[in-house]
């Protein structure tokens, strides 16, 4: 099924999620005479992804477009708004993953505005598994909104939000959730070296073991996590025995609780 995509779209700022969005646009079939991108310090990467598949790179005079992407650093926004401040007119769709920033600082800042969307993709992304969740302000029309689901789920999974405010939450689930899948596996190479394992083999087994079990939880998307868990834990076993240290009174639970709310409140800190 062709995606609805919109005839021109700006994407302002090409880093790391950036960069990653626009490839997954032109693989998803995006038209790459339809992509311009605005980045003052274009990579390396970008530049030969612009010479290969021939979008515009910084080019002088940028026409309003359908659809404007920012992903600009959120400390960057105040700098580069003067400039991206005519592309905004009242008919372009603004598409932020500015961390932080919401869609009133998007429209103060912006002054002609008026469809905002804010979205949290998260780094996997860069490889098409990405997991987004937005919301939309309602001055966002239906086609609008398709272009939306068409854009950020070229990249992975989407999902529509019910209220702003939930955008913290996302930040701090799916969000920063890949650093913390990344911080467990650091922390079970370390658990293997404290056992005795030698610290290449160590970290060989906690990658492979992550990276597995990612795998089996997407091939069988039907089973609960639960359900595959206990599949690994023979009763009285030793999984068993250290999934009752994992489970218990100020286990992971309550510890990835306390992750997720610290983090959801400084997301909440950062927005202005």
């Amino acid at each position: 099924m062709t995606r609805p995509w919109p005839r021109r779209l700006v994407l302002v700022g090409a880093g790391k999620m950036g960069g990653a969005l626009a490839a997954g646009w032109l693989d998803g079939g995006f038209p790459a005479g339809s992509l311009t991108i605005l980045e003052p310090s274009p990579s390396e990467g970008i530049e030969a992804l612009a010479a290969a598949r021939g979008f515009a790179l910084n080019p002088v005079d940028p026409s309003p477009p359908d659809v404007l992407v920012l992903a600009v650093k959120p400390q960057s926004l105040d700098a580069v708004a003067p400039g991206i401040a005519p592309l905004a007119v009242d008919a372009t769709l603004v598409v932020s993953i500015l961390a932080g920033k919401t869609i009133a600082d998007l429209k103060a800042r912006l002054m002609r505005a008026r469809a905002v969307v804010r979205a949290m993709p998260n780094t996997p992304a860069a490889i098409g598994r990405g997991v987004t969740a937005a919301f939309a302000s309602p001055e966002v029309a239906e086609t609008q909104r398709r272009w939306t689901e068409s854009l950020l789920g070229a990249v992975g999974a989407f999902h529509w939000l019910g209220e702003e405010a939930a955008i913290d939450a996302v930040t701090a689930i799916s969000g920063g959730g890949p650093a913390y899948v990344f911080a467990l596996t650091e922390a079970l190479a370390r658990a293997a070296e404290a056992l005795g394992l030698p610290a290449d083999l160590a970290m060989s087994l906690a990658r492979g073991t992550v990276e597995g079990a990612g795998e089996l939880m997407r091939r069988e998307a039907g089973t609960p996590p639960s359900v595959l868990r206990r599949n690994v834990t023979s009763p009285g076993g030793a999984t068993a025995a250290a999934l009752a240290v994992l489970q218990g009174e100020g286990g992971l639970d309550a510890l990835m609780t306390r992750a997720a709310a610290a983090a959801r409140a400084r997301a909440a800190d950062m927005a202005g």
